[in-house]
């Protein structure tokens, strides 16, 4: 373990840092390949999001370009099983080619050290419409391994290499351009990644969905996406999160009807224990692509993650449970807008009224109110399935 410990620090520190640094400048001499483009979705750890939506849809239309993926050297697996394109993250072979691509398409930050040279197009995509404050927005940062000045200090000048940023409504478009100081193009066309909420949303696509993920095609589909919280971790990077929903309890009320998909955060840690829940409770939390899981779910749960703002494009039920509400408003992050007034779904804070609503839609059924039209028109009304043609093209204009 001390070994281990040791070539993590060294693999993090000052020395193979400046080796990285000095190669990628080095290389970054030579001509860039203007059909040259990588793509990185979470730090290379996953084939998703916007990232992916762009690949997809430039492999299909513009073969002539040369596509690869960076890939955490703890999840290259995932890469090759899928027959994928990809370089290893901080590898020579993954320096070369970023020094010398003509564009960078992600979705999250990239090392605070590795430069962009002048030729290279960053692409901004980011993951989702902000419900809690970002960077230069936050009053306070709780992340370890870190202080709100530098950590807004860091952001800000990882913002100033980005040449375009994706935004998928004009509320985020407003609030990406202050929380990121950011001055160059932002593209508003709606999400590349939830095209596919418009034009795959069909009872056979959910039905293929199920059996490729091996849940029971007879019950309904209740997905738990909850996001993190900055104050709980174990280490830099690494975050923890306890599971507050009595499982068990669910699962004797709802289990004759509903089986639970978990996806959590791709920042937290550790594994969930579903010992005794076999049949009702599933951890999806590695599975490669959220989109999925909204499609094949009837229910979401969520809290404060920006999952809500993309299920909403489905029109399906949305419960929030909330259970510390008061400390992640006031002392975590804060909100953008009034989250208890303007939420799509009613706020919940125990298991019981969560099985309780359940139960109601289940009698009942579902119908979408006026104000979640409005809520809709405000933060989907873009998504017309054609995002990720709008996004590339005019990607491509600047080549």
């Amino acid at each position: 373990m001390k070994i281990k410990r040791f070539i993590i620090r060294l693999r993090r520190g000052p020395l193979v840092i400046g080796l990285l640094k000095a190669c990628f400048l080095l290389a970054s001499l030579l001509p860039v390949r203007k059909q040259l483009v990588i793509f990185e979705s979470f730090h290379g750890k996953q084939y998703s999001d916007n990232p992916r939506a762009i690949y997809e849809y430039m492999r299909t239309h513009y073969p002539e370009l040369e596509l690869y993926w960076s890939a955490d050297r703890r999840h290259t697996e995932l890469f090759a099983q899928q027959q994928l394109p990809y370089l290893r993250r901080f590898s020579f072979a993954w320096i070369c080619k970023m020094a010398r691509a003509r564009y960078w398409i992600v979705n999250a930050r990239m090392p605070q050290w590795l430069p962009k040279r002048k030729g290279t197009m960053y692409v901004q995509t980011w993951h989702g419409t902000p419900l809690k404050r970002l960077a230069a927005d936050m009053d306070a940062v709780y992340m370890p391994g870190t202080d709100t000045e530098r950590y807004k200090r860091n952001f800000l000048e990882e913002a100033a290499k980005w040449d375009m940023l994706l935004s998928p409504n004009a509320y985020s478009t407003e609030i990406f351009r202050r929380a990121f100081d950011f001055k160059k193009e932002v593209l508003e066309f709606g999400y590349p990644r939830n095209d596919v909420l418009t034009n795959q949303n069909n009872m056979e696509t959910v039905e293929q969905l199920k059996k490729a993920c091996q849940l029971p095609t007879d019950k309904k589909v209740i997905l738990y996406a909850p996001t993190w919280r900055d104050n709980q971790f174990y280490d830099v990077g690494k975050y923890k999160f306890e599971i507050q929903l009595d499982m068990k309890r669910m699962q004797k009320e709802l289990g004759e009807d509903y089986v639970l998909v978990l996806r959590l955060h791709y920042l937290v840690a550790e594994n969930l224990d579903l010992t005794g829940l076999e049949g009702f409770a599933y951890d999806f939390s590695t599975y490669g692509d959220i989109k999925d899981l909204y499609l094949l779910a009837d229910i979401l749960i969520t809290d404060y993650s920006s999952v809500f703002f993309d299920y909403a494009i489905l029109k399906r039920p949305i419960l929030f449970f909330v259970y510390d509400l008061d400390d992640y408003r006031d002392d975590l992050r804060g909100f953008y807008f009034d989250f208890e007034q303007e939420a799509p779904g009613p706020l919940l804070q125990s298991t019981m009224e969560i099985i309780d609503t359940v139960q109601q839609l289940e009698q009942s059924g579902f119908a979408p109110t006026a104000e979640r039209q409005a809520f809709y028109e405000r933060f989907c009304s873009l998504e017309d399935g054609n995002a990720s043609k709008h996004v590339v093209e005019r990607i491509l204009q600047e080549s």
